[in-house]
């Protein structure tokens, strides 16, 4: 299970610029960044220097295309989004443990597509996070073990998952067939597990109820 500490690049994506100290923490802590050029902007404008700009170009200043001209990498495949450009781009590195930021807000259907997107890239073999400003998404396969604050709100969407079990949770779960079945569940303390034949992704917020 990916710890920050074991992070290999954080990408910084075109939703809302984080807020919350988790995210903010991740990114200060970045040993690589790289930028989606939808939220390379904000990312310049609070002091920031990426590693390496992607995307097609089209939602990044006039100003910071000339100043980071020889760190854009343009992709205009678009067939997929930016965010899914960058976890390529990473992958082709080397790069494996994965974090990342700004990837809600601003559009709802962004929104849904990045998150669901991240079982994806557990597919592609990234071992990757994705921090919001209220908790952070975790795209698992077979067993997992998480760790929490007690009382934290666990939310579960299930992808391909049979046998669903878990422990350290108030409610049972089981072989959930729509996406709202696993959500609103509590972690009863510092520390859950699930077990289960197939793919899922877990939502653990930061705080407690």
């Amino acid at each position: 299970m990916l710890h920050d500490r074991d992070i290999d690049a954080v990408i910084v994506a075109n939703g809302d610029f984080p807020s919350h100290r988790k995210p903010l923490q991740v990114l200060a802590n970045s040993p690589f960044t790289i930028c989606c050029d939808g939220g390379a902007d904000e990312y310049i404008a609070r002091g920031y220097t990426p590693d390496i700009i992607i995307g097609d170009g089209d939602s990044l200043s006039a100003e910071n295309r000339k100043r980071f001209a020889e760190i854009i990498h343009y992709e205009a495949d678009q067939e997929t989004n930016d965010q899914t450009k960058a976890v390529r781009y990473l992958l082709s590195q080397g790069k494996k443990r994965i974090a990342i930021v700004g990837a809600t807000g601003k559009r709802d259907d962004h929104t849904l597509g990045n998150i669901a997107l991240l079982d994806e890239y557990l597919t592609m073999g990234a071992d990757v996070r994705s921090y919001t400003d209220y908790g952070l998404f975790i795209p698992c396969s077979g067993k997992a073990t998480f760790h929490c604050k007690k009382g934290a709100q666990i939310s579960i969407f299930n992808i391909n998952a049979k046998g669903l079990k878990s422990e350290g949770l108030a409610y049972p779960i089981y072989d959930f067939t729509a996406l709202w079945q696993g959500t609103l569940n509590e972690a009863l303390g510092e520390q859950f597990s699930i077990t289960a034949a197939g793919r899922y992704i877990v939502y653990i917020t930061y705080e407690s109820k």
